[in-house]
């Protein structure tokens, strides 16, 4: 395994905890759910043992669920998305609330399936969260950098003796 692989490996397990939640721009976001959050931190350590083996990394169930959720919440949604939100919403609550809860998904909404064209789009929009996330780390991480290493500049300028007062 190279630095640069490892670097990523390692920059990829903090981002399990570190990184944003992505969700749909208008000021919904800090409705989520907290059973939802702790989903998507579940998720994506899930998603980072299954990069190990060779899968590529990529947005999580429980992503694409509060992204859709906050989504519909600021404009209406066509029918082929809200198939895909009812698909994912009843997939992601069944797996990590309904044992908590006691409810489970309505029969009248539930969505079983999806159709190509629909898994395609999920997974365009999963393919898009991990984009997302992993562009504000990157960014994230180079302002890091940039601050250490201008820290680093104004403390060597301290401790160097000036040669002449003026």
């Amino acid at each position: 395994m190279n630095n640069q692989t490892m670097e990523k490996g390692i920059s990829d397990i903090a981002g399990v905890f570190t990184d944003p939640i992505i969700v749909f721009p208008g000021g919904w976001g800090d409705t989520l759910p907290e059973w939802l959050k702790g989903a998507i931190t579940l998720e994506r350590l899930i998603e980072n043992v299954k990069a190990t083996k060779g899968e590529e990394m990529t947005g999580t169930d429980a992503e694409a669920c509060a992204y859709l959720y906050t989504a519909s919440l600021i404009q209406p949604i066509d029918s082929d998305w809200i198939q895909i939100y009812l698909y994912i919403a009843g997939k992601v609550y069944e797996k990590h609330h309904a044992k908590e809860s006691g409810a489970t998904m309505p029969e009248d909404i539930r969505v079983e399936s999806l159709t190509r064209n629909q898994e395609d789009d999920l997974n365009r929009l999963k393919s898009w969260i991990y984009r997302q996330r992993v562009k504000v780390r990157q960014e994230r991480d180079r302002a890091n950098r940039r601050e250490h290493r201008e820290a680093a500049v104004a403390e060597k300028k301290a401790l160097q003796p000036a040669l002449f007062d003026l």
